[in-house]
């Protein structure tokens, strides 16, 4: 049964409800679109994030480009671009380690892939130069490039890379050579993607978010 001290309760707690339920749907509709302004603004944002992320050096004049591991579709042709520009005269390319297949014969090595691209994009042979020996990642292409500068007497080396590898690879590049030469990398469009629409490729989305865990990785280990 039911007293007059509870029905006043409940009668009371009712109007304090109905009194609260604007301000709830308000807070519901301002989330609602809250989120739908993240939808729509989605591309803009994710630009954005490109943006910030992204560093490049101009090309300019340097005592060789160098192109490292991986990239095949990108990397020579930047070299051979700053080649034909005249902003170097020599090609490095990085000497990493040969997988089983190539060792066995059946694939190419990456060396012999990168100048023959390079060949076929102009460059004559006495303008290139493999550079290490069994290199294993960027840090061991890094100290190899800084042994040969050290060797050569070169002042500045152009190392192009891809947009979202530029930040680790300058960090790397910078910490290795410190003050003994100057290293500019300007980041590359890959073909299958760009900063401006990266997260429309399954390459550009996996791509950028390897090359942040990457970074930390790189930071915390050197």
């Amino acid at each position: 049964m039911t007293t007059s001290v509870e029905r006043n309760g409940i009668e009371a707690a009712l109007r304090r409800s109905w009194r609260a339920r604007p301000v709830l749907v308000g807070c519901l509709l301002a989330v609602v679109l809250l989120a739908a302004a993240g939808w729509s603004a989605r591309h803009t944002l994710l630009r954005e994030a490109a943006a910030l992320w992204i560093v490049s050096d101009a090309p300019a004049a340097a005592d060789a480009v160098a192109v490292l591991g991986g990239g095949l579709e990108y990397r020579p042709f930047a070299a051979a671009e700053f080649y034909r520009r005249g902003l170097v005269s020599k090609i490095l390319v990085s000497n990493i380690g040969a997988s089983p297949a190539e060792r066995l014969g059946v694939l190419r090595s990456h060396v012999r892939e990168n100048i023959e691209v390079l060949a076929k994009l102009g460059v004559p042979a006495a303008a290139i130069e493999p550079f290490g020996s069994n290199l294993k990642d960027t840090y061991a292409e890094a100290v190899a490039l800084h042994e040969w500068a050290k060797r050569t007497g070169a002042h500045t080396i152009l190392v192009p890379t891809d947009i979202f590898a530029a930040r680790r690879l300058r960090w790397v590049l910078h910490h290795v050579f410190g003050t003994d030469a100057a290293v500019l990398v300007p980041a590359i469009d890959p073909p299958d993607y760009t900063r401006n629409d990266w997260w429309r490729t399954e390459g550009g989305v996996i791509t950028f978010q390897n090359e942040v865990i990457k970074y930390v990785y790189y930071r915390l280990k050197y």
